[in-house]
């Protein structure tokens, strides 16, 4: 089961963290991967037995021809993971400089739309696109106004996606990872946040989220499609016993 033999893989954002961990799973799974990335990261695709084309997902050219090159390495392709993003949260709406949103816009929002625009006319039917977006999408926090706005888009992006190429038997999710201990993740800080809010009391790693991505790009999600998944250790089902507590002074509600 989760068999990926024969597959072709292109995963964006893939020299680090959560689109690292995605293409060593597809590899480990029996799929061809290309990773791409802004720098070079030629040592990490030959680290995980991948293939590397560079990409700077901010650009349209570059995306259109990133996956041309990869649908010329490996054939057409079957999953595509757009994936890079940046991790700049930004500031509350009233100090939040324009740069800064057209930035974040141009590479978490615009990034995705440009893999959704280009790979598709590059795919076989019946493959797997996987969009990377944020709880934050959902559930959001004072002053990641730029970031959430973002990831929210890569949302709907998503579910319009889906129904564009239901028909192709393409199917089209997803994720929303909660805080990650990554590079692009929030530290101590946001490790203090997951042990008061989240149900299962601890940051994500990345291997939380290798197997989500597994799965949508596998046979055995053929009937998914259009849906944001949550994976954040069960923050989105309310306060936890532990900030209840912390308000509190008790866990329960009585």
């Amino acid at each position: 089961m989760f068999s990926l033999e024969n597959k072709t893989a292109v995963v964006t954002g893939a020299a680090g963290g959560i689109g690292r961990a995605a293409a060593e799973r597809y590899v480990q799974a029996g799929a061809r991967v290309v990773i791409t990335d802004i720098v070079d990261s030629l040592s990490v695709a030959n680290e995980i037995g991948a293939e590397f084309i560079l990409m700077d997902v901010g650009s349209e050219e570059s995306v259109r021809a990133g996956f041309s090159e990869a649908a010329e390495l490996l054939g057409p392709l079957d999953i595509v993971v757009n994936n890079a993003g940046i991790g700049d949260v930004g500031s509350v709406l009233a100090e939040t400089a324009q740069e800064l949103m057209e930035r974040t816009t141009r590479i978490n929002q615009w990034g995705v739309f440009y893999g959704l625009k280009h790979a598709p006319a590059l795919m076989n039917d019946g493959g797997s696109i996987v969009n990377t977006s944020s709880l934050a999408a959902l559930l959001k926090m004072a002053g990641s106004g730029a970031y959430s706005a973002t990831k929210a888009a890569v949302i709907s992006l998503t579910k319009m996606a889906a129904l564009e190429l239901g028909q192709r038997g393409i199917r089209v999710n997803a994720v929303c990872p909660g805080y990650i201990a990554t590079a692009l993740g929030s530290g101590e800080e946001g490790r203090t946040l997951c042990e008061q809010f989240t149900a299962l009391g601890r940051v994500g790693t990345t291997e939380d989220l290798a197997g989500v991505f597994h799965f949508l790009a596998a046979q055995e999600s053929s009937y998914l499609t259009g849906q944001a998944i949550v994976v954040d250790g069960g923050w989105s089902c309310g306060p936890s016993p532990q900030i209840l507590n912390t308000i509190l002074g008790t866990n329960t509600v009585t």
